[in-house]
């Protein structure tokens, strides 16, 4: 079972998510499904047919939910020292080609958002980089194509998830 690192930020929006699920979406479905039976003919009624869509991509995704955090592990990015690349460490990185610095900051999987410079822990580029410290160069294959960065900082900072 392989374990779902995120920050405790990432795991209370998960359990928000699927109490959400459980406790408002599912019965609220049901109730969906009770009303269009009541319209008659099930093989021709178009409510009933979407709210058993619905009500199967509710339950997919309480299971997908169940499974994540049943697998998470909290990370708190503050007990650790940030000497090398690690589980929230924030990296400042310069573009060996460009020289164009970028930083990101390593997450869990949930709370990953790339356009905020917050990067998944099992992304290619966090792959690279765990491990690593300050000057060593990392090569990743990306959907852009092949970057070489230079690691120029390795740091704790908040992370702004909102």
């Amino acid at each position: 079972m392989q374990k779902e690192p995120m920050t405790k930020y990432g795991y209370e929006k998960l359990s928000k998510e699927l109490e959400y699920l459980k406790t408002v979406a599912r019965p609220e479905v049901a109730k969906e499904i009770n009303a269009a039976r009541e319209l008659g003919d099930l093989k021709e009624n178009a409510e009933y047919h979407a709210a058993k869509e619905k009500q199967a991509h509710i339950e997919r995704r309480i299971a997908e939910l169940s499974d994540i955090l049943s697998r998470a592990v909290v990370v708190d990015p503050k007990e650790h020292a940030h000497n090398r690349v690690s589980f929230g460490s924030t990296v400042y990185l310069i573009d060996v080609d460009t020289d164009e610095e970028v930083k990101y900051t390593i997450v869990g999987a949930p709370e990953a958002n790339p356009e905020k410079g917050l990067i998944s822990y099992h992304s290619p580029l966090a792959k690279a980089l765990i491990g690593k410290e300050v000057g060593d160069e990392v090569e990743v294959n990306l959907p852009g194509g092949t970057k070489v960065y230079e690691i120029d900082k390795i740091c704790f900072e908040d992370i702004c998830f909102t």
